[in-house]
């Protein structure tokens, strides 16, 4: 009897050994896809023949417009040139998100006193107005109003691989340099007829835009230092010492005990206290401009949640030799997994609603896939040896 228990027992280890290995896999080979879901495919650019394509379709001589990669994080494409005396086309191409589309004009590179041209797909059809952006709330934001003087019979929105294309020309002597560019949540309903009020934008940014050679440089935000410090708080704390300090508790095995729990312990503090200082400052940023995150910030708050278990977990940890280990083991591995995962995504979106552009994805994306490649193969090194042992 003695022998069969200890037989049922053994199995029993394996097959938890097991599963444990095979999470692990899942674990590092979803970490490993973050990348790529966030990666974004644009289908317009400067060499792309699209709007060759759409030429019988813009209501102007569109051939002859220079092409800026004004927004690049969002894909916002912008061809302008002066086409006529006190005459300029423009073109601006953007992917289609089932939201709005805008493109201001703004007298002191701030989004409120600008006058914009806002074009959506409809249910029945491309619709394109112009607004006042005389505030920051939906109601301040007049329809049909503003400075620009579009040219008549000019206007055109079309829908074309997964892009909006807006083109319209102004009546001006010279267009203002300070170019405002937003984009509508998908989640949102399009405006519409009577009021055609704008919902809340999802993500903007402000250019200076040189229109002799048809090329826009972003304009930094007042609090870009503190954007700045927040993601790399982040991105350090929850998005690189927090994996690291989970591949030391799996993967050091061969240390002493006490030398590997108190280097997990020491790496993953540190990650918890540098990315707790992360998530403040971004309440800090949150409360100083008007964006619409809230998205982002309920998983950050998720995620210093699933921090503070896992401290609150270590407290309470159970001996080795207790009937209820084995269950406090299974919440503190999948816990930290989840917590992982959410956090590197969320490293991701938020680069890109700060629009970091490709350098701080590319970035991140490296680093996360060295360590998923490590992760992986130590895992499958672990794996091979309990085959042998078998």
């Amino acid at each position: 009897m003695y022998v069969y228990n200890e037989r049922e027992r053994e199995r029993e280890r394996e097959r938890t050994s097991k599963m444990n290995l095979l999470s692990n896999l899942l674990f590092w080979l979803i970490l490993g896809c973050l990348p790529a879901i966030d990666s974004q495919t644009i289908q317009d650019s400067c060499t792309s023949s699209n709007l060759q394509t759409l030429n019988a379709q813009i209501y102007f001589d569109s051939s002859s417009l220079m092409c800026s990669n004004v927004w690049s994080s969002q894909g916002f494409i912008l061809r302008s040139s002066q086409t006529g005396p006190n005459l300029w086309s423009f073109v601006l191409s953007a992917p289609n998100t089932n939201s709005y589309v805008a493109m201001g004009f703004s007298p002191n590179s701030g989004m409120v006193g600008s006058s914009a041209v806002v074009g959506w797909m409809a249910d029945d059809g491309p619709i394109m107005k112009k607004y006042f952006l005389g505030g920051k709330t939906p109601s301040q934001v007049v329809v049909d109003q503003g400075n620009l003087q579009i040219m008549p019979n000019t206007s055109s929105i079309i829908s074309f691989s997964s892009r909006l294309y807006l083109a319209f020309q102004l009546i001006t002597n010279q267009p203002t340099p300070q170019l405002v560019f937003a984009v509508g949540s998908s989640n949102n309903q399009a405006p519409s007829p009577p009021s055609f009020r704008l919902t809340m934008h999802t993500n903007q940014m402000t250019a200076a835009f040189d229109y002799l050679s048809g090329q826009g440089n972003q304009i930094s935000s007042p609090y870009s230092d503190l954007k700045r410090a927040h993601g790399i708080l982040n991105a350090v704390g929850w998005g690189a010492l927090i994996p690291i300090g989970a591949m030391i508790a799996r993967y050091s095995k061969n240390l002493h005990d006490s030398h590997r729990i108190y280097a997990h312990a020491i790496i993953q503090l540190s990650g918890f206290i540098i990315g707790l200082a992360g998530i403040i400052t971004g309440l800090i940023l949150n409360d100083r401009i008007d964006a619409n995150v809230a998205k982002h910030k309920a998983i950050g708050l998720i995620v210093i949640t699933l921090g503070c278990l896992q401290i609150m977990a270590i407290l309470i940890r159970p001996n080795k030799d207790s009937k209820v280990r084995k269950y406090w083991n299974w919440y503190h591995h999948n816990v930290g997994r989840i917590l992982i995962i959410l956090a590197a995504f969320n490293v991701f979106y938020g680069v890109y609603l700060a629009n970091g552009g490709s350098e701080w994805n590319v970035t991140y994306g490296v680093f996360l896939g060295i360590i998923v490649t490590i992760a992986l193969s130590l895992e499958l090194k672990l794996l091979n040896e309990e085959d042998d042992n078998c």
